[in-house]
């Protein structure tokens, strides 16, 4: 996982610098943000993406991933009783809350809406007691995880993102978090993430997220607020593309207002989906190309990706897009399955916008000897 995401962040940083030669970036009121197509994991725009800030409430979106993951690993369950500890029922009074109380049982359900709806703190220290035992146990599989992902520039101090001084994080970091909570663990983010408003102890509280009121496709995905952070807003829509959908990331930190960071948030979305085609280049297993393999127990070999292949391309460009596959000639067996046997590279104008990795889609085994030698003396001769 880890060498995917390090072969997609190149081609992101060559795709990003090709776009901004041709389309300008919009003008945002924040002091960081990144625009993000989830479908083909590309940047199409960015302001101080690795400035470190301070995520604020942010944080509980690492919070509900390590819940979805104890749950689809089968050591929770939604409706499992939790019973609220001091700690989590007097975590900081005028801050957000979904108002539990000890001594009243209340389900991992109800935790993860108080979470992801009402912005609870309280109910974040209760989840991560439950998973972990301690907020301080679960602050290090935070890091832990943010780490596995891919989280470069980011480290997790508490389950609620109230300030301290090492709990930070990056526009850049947070866009990765928010694509893998969805990408991971779709149901549950269908499930909590639109919910627009949650009642509680007799208590209903809106959902801070101001988009999923004012547009439909928008779908989730969590706010945040502190005095030094400003208003944070991680936001994303899911909108049709050709027979499929295509999914653009928006995040948006220190913002002067709610209604700027919605605004703002709404403007860069649109922008995105104004101005950019996803278009798809493979399906996962499809042969691109079927070589000559040396040495092996058969002639030819299958070589594709291990996945659905998509670009972003500024709008009107798709049709002058041309591959250039470059292989790592003589393939020489065996050769295992999903080894790297060359890469695509995407070329627009005569330029290169975007390098992906080519798979061998089958294994192939040595040959006897005595093909191995055969194909030895041929290799002298070509």
């Amino acid at each position: 996982m880890k060498k995917f995401l390090a072969s997609i962040a190149v081609s992101l940083l060559t795709l990003s610098a090709a776009f901004a030669q041709t389309l300008p970036a919009p003008t945002i009121a924040a002091k960081s943000y990144l625009l993000l197509d989830a479908t083909s994991n590309q940047i199409l725009a960015a302001q101080e993406p690795d400035l470190r800030i301070e995520p604020a409430s942010l944080t509980k979106i690492m919070t509900a991933y390590l819940v979805f993951a104890a749950l689809k690993e089968k050591k929770l369950d939604l409706n499992q009783s939790v019973n609220v500890s001091t700690h989590a029922w007097k975590v900081d009074s005028s801050s957000s809350k979904m108002f539990i109380e000890p001594n009243k049982p209340v389900s991992v359900n109800e935790l993860l809406y108080g979470l992801i709806v009402q912005s609870g703190n309280d109910a974040a220290v209760a989840l991560s007691e439950t998973v972990a035992g301690s907020e301080e146990a679960f602050a290090v599989q935070m890091n832990r995880e943010a780490e596995r992902i891919g989280m470069k520039s980011s480290h997790f101090a508490n389950s609620h993102g109230l300030p301290s001084p090492e709990n930070y994080a990056t526009a850049r970091d947070l866009s990765l978090l928010a694509a893998r909570l969805i990408a991971d663990f779709p149901e549950y983010y269908k499930t909590y993430y639109s919910t627009k408003s949650f009642t509680y102890n007799k208590i209903t509280q809106p959902n801070r997220n101001r988009l999923l009121w004012l547009d439909p496709t928008v779908d989730g995905m969590k706010t945040g607020h502190t005095e030094a952070a400003g208003y944070c807003l991680v936001s994303t829509a899911n909108r049709p593309n050709g027979s499929g959908s295509r999914r653009l990331i928006s995040v948006i930190t220190g913002a002067a207002s709610d209604q700027i960071r919605a605004q703002e948030s709404l403007k860069l979305l649109n922008w995105g989906f104004l101005n950019f085609d996803t278009v798809k280049l493979y399906d996962k297993d499809q042969a691109v190309a079927t070589p000559e393999v040396w040495k092996g127990t058969q002639p030819q070999i299958k070589i594709g990706f291990d996945r659905d292949l998509y670009v972003t391309l500024p709008k009107g460009s798709a049709a002058k897009l041309k591959p250039t596959l470059e292989r790592k000639d003589p393939l020489v067996a065996p050769i295992a399955q999903n080894s790297k046997v060359g890469s695509m590279k995407m070329m627009l104008d005569g330029k290169p916008v975007a390098e992906f990795p080519v798979l061998a889609l089958e294994k192939v085994d040595q040959a006897s000897i005595f093909g191995r030698a055969w194909d030895s003396i041929r290799l002298l001769l070509k």
